[in-house]
């Protein structure tokens, strides 16, 4: 009698996930062209530039993806506090002269020769790893100050190190993801409610303290006082999605890509989507991450273990809250910051990072399969 084979199948859902990040992938490529191709031509010459390096970072995000998938997820559990290690000596990395690389007057990078990587990127997923092994580690005892503190304190460090790079996008998307996770994982409502008011209080304080983020408020409330200056870019942005109407200006047609738009293929592509699809064509990518989301969170409600429910639920989570808080910054809805949209803004660091996160969803998925044949 022949021996049965535990394989894994791909279904709607497993399925729906690959298919949902290759098209944002792909689709990524075609946008970071046509946002960059006349910057890069006029900085660097080569109008395939920034092009080149997604390509880099979507192969080596897929072959993360794959890789990850096979990687038993319940075997990490061990390697928790070696990630936060790690990735606080990466955090720490940026400000070192000479590794560390500064890009206007922000230290968020950490540079090998040819090759760069943004810590705060890793930082985020790593967090939200941290927060599922302790709080299912720990659920009995969850309500209580003490099981909350190690994951409070890992965000806290995590946060800090990147406020001071300074990235105070990354830290709010950090700090909400961590919300998140101690929300679903069965946070007392005291708590919950402590640490609210704490982050309200703070959040006014990290403004006032930095001139340049006071300038970006004042922007935000009224950026033709400054249509020049701190409101330029929120100005540009708008121009974009106005000029978009419902159907777009046609794609590579777009107009405000002509050194009009900053950080219009990183940060702001989402404006030159607007801009050259128009609303259908945004709202059919909204879709898309929509799908992502919920496909997630069905691996989370179908996961074998507390653990795994928690890991799918907090990777979910960083794409909802940084995917919602771009297309904020990028339609005047709050204060200009810079934060990537997923899988699709310039940026190989992001890529792999994140389809590495959605290998280790999908092998949550497998092990709450376990289809036999």
């Amino acid at each position: 009698m022949q021996k049965s084979k535990r394989v894994f199948k791909l279904d709607w859902v497993s399925g729906g996930i690959i298919a949902c990040v290759l098209f944002l992938a792909i689709f990524g490529c075609v946008m970071v062209y046509s946002a960059s191709c006349y910057n890069a031509e006029i900085h660097y010459g080569d109008q395939y530039f920034f092009l080149k390096k997604q390509i880099i970072g979507v192969v080596l995000g897929a072959a993360a993806l794959v890789a990850l998938s096979f990687v038993n997820h319940h075997k990490l559990k061990k390697f928790k506090w070696w990630a936060v290690g790690i990735t606080l000596v990466l955090l720490g990395l940026v400000f070192i002269p000479g590794i560390g690389i500064e890009n206007y007057g922000a230290k968020r990078w950490i540079g090998f020769g040819g090759f760069s990587i943004q810590p705060s990127e890793i930082a985020k997923f790593v967090l939200v790893f941290f927060c599922a092994v302790h709080l299912s580690e720990n659920f009995e005892n969850v309500k209580t100050f003490k099981a909350i503190l190690p994951p409070l304190c890992v965000g806290g460090a995590f946060c800090a190190l990147v406020i001071i790079e300074p990235n105070m996008s990354i830290t709010i998307c950090m700090a909400l993801v961590l919300f998140v996770m101690l929300f679903i994982g069965g946070l007392a409502k005291k708590h919950f409610m402590w640490l609210g008011s704490a982050a309200a209080v703070a959040m006014p304080l990290l403004i006032i303290l930095e001139p340049y983020r006071v300038k970006r408020l004042m922007a935000f409330v009224d950026p033709w006082a400054s249509p020049q200056g701190e409101g330029f870019q929120l100005i540009q942005s708008l121009y974009a999605l106005g000029a978009g109407g419902l159907f777009g200006v046609g794609l590579f047609e777009s107009r405000q890509k002509y050194l009009f738009l900053p950080f219009s293929e990183s940060d702001f592509i989402f404006s030159i989507i607007a801009e050259e699809l128009g609303f259908f064509g945004c709202a059919f990518i909204l879709g898309i991450y929509l799908v992502l989301v919920i496909l997630l969170i069905k691996v989370a409600r179908r996961a074998s273990t507390r653990y795994g429910a928690l890991l799918a639920t907090g990777i979910a989570a960083v794409i909802a809250i940084q995917t919602i808080l771009n297309i904020a910054v990028i339609s005047g809805s709050i204060p200009p910051t810079g934060l990537p949209l997923p899988f699709i803004s310039a940026g190989s660091t992001s890529l792999m990072v994140f389809m590495g996160a959605i290998g280790i969803a999908l092998n949550i998925y497998k092990d709450s399969k376990k289809n036999i044949i």
